[in-house]
């Protein structure tokens, strides 16, 4: 849901993992001279994409991104689409939401549900449980999680701010899991980055190998982006390389 340093129309937009559109400005942080991998964004000497892998799910996510987000390399968010193809990435905007969003949530084939938590009583009525996922299913309707994809501050203002999510659902993640995120400090480490916010709903919803699938994709990208930072590939595959290398 928001990145913790505080979680198919356009093929481009839900094969890449971001938007094609959003407004561009120069990345100068440190490394803003490394030659990167166009699909990855990591440098060739660390490329994620010989670790590719598509998975299959009853489940789709729609990723409500800020457009700072777009620009930073150590965004997960963009992990989600590598995995699973029908992932669809929306730039937020408040006074401009994307039309294709719009249509998409008036769509009756999907179940819309905002993943957010539960801490505020003037939503209470809206909040649900994983039952819900499961009604959604025998409906015959396919349950979507909209993940804001920002900060914990940036997710916040999403969510009170979007008049267009005001009506839906909100389905809190209730997980014991620690985040194993290393590339942003964290205030704390109950809050999961947003590939692993997926990757615990992909579990929690019945899909456990696409959720093995995420979640080694996410291990070697903490990996492999840790090297870049030495400026040296990985010394030796990782348990995650060689799982996703046999899936392939």
């Amino acid at each position: 849901m928001h990145e913790s340093h505080d979680a198919p129309a356009d093929s481009a937009t839900a094969v890449s993992g971001y938007d094609p559109d959003a407004p561009r400005k120069p990345f100068n942080a440190r490394g803003s001279f490394v030659s990167r991998c166009p699909e990855c964004r990591l440098p060739k000497l660390n490329c994620l994409c010989p670790y590719r892998v598509a998975a299959e799910s009853r489940v789709r996510f729609w990723l409500l991104t800020h457009p700072i987000e777009h620009y930073k390399p150590t965004n997960t968010g963009r992990l989600i689409s590598h995995i699973l193809p029908e992932t669809e990435v929306f730039t937020w905007y408040r006074t401009e939401p994307d039309p294709r969003l719009l249509a998409l949530l008036d769509d009756d084939r999907f179940a819309p549900f905002v993943v957010f938590p539960d801490d505020q009583a003037d939503y209470a009525e809206r909040v649900v449980g994983p039952e819900a996922v499961d009604a959604a299913l025998a409906d015959s309707r396919t349950p979507v999680f909209i993940l804001l994809d920002g900060t914990w501050r940036q997710a916040r203002r999403i969510f009170r701010r979007s008049e267009y999510l005001a009506s839906l659902p909100v389905l809190p993640l209730k997980t014991s899991r620690l985040t194993r995120y290393r590339l942003r400090k964290a205030a704390s480490s109950e809050h999961l980055c947003t590939a692993e916010v997926a990757a615990e709903l992909l579990r929690i919803s019945g899909d456990a190998e696409a959720s093995a699938i995420l979640d080694d994709y996410f291990e070697v990208f903490n990996e492999n982006y840790a090297s870049s930072r030495r400026d040296r590939p990985v010394e030796a595959p990782s348990g995650a390389m060689r799982r996703l290398l046999e899936r392939r």
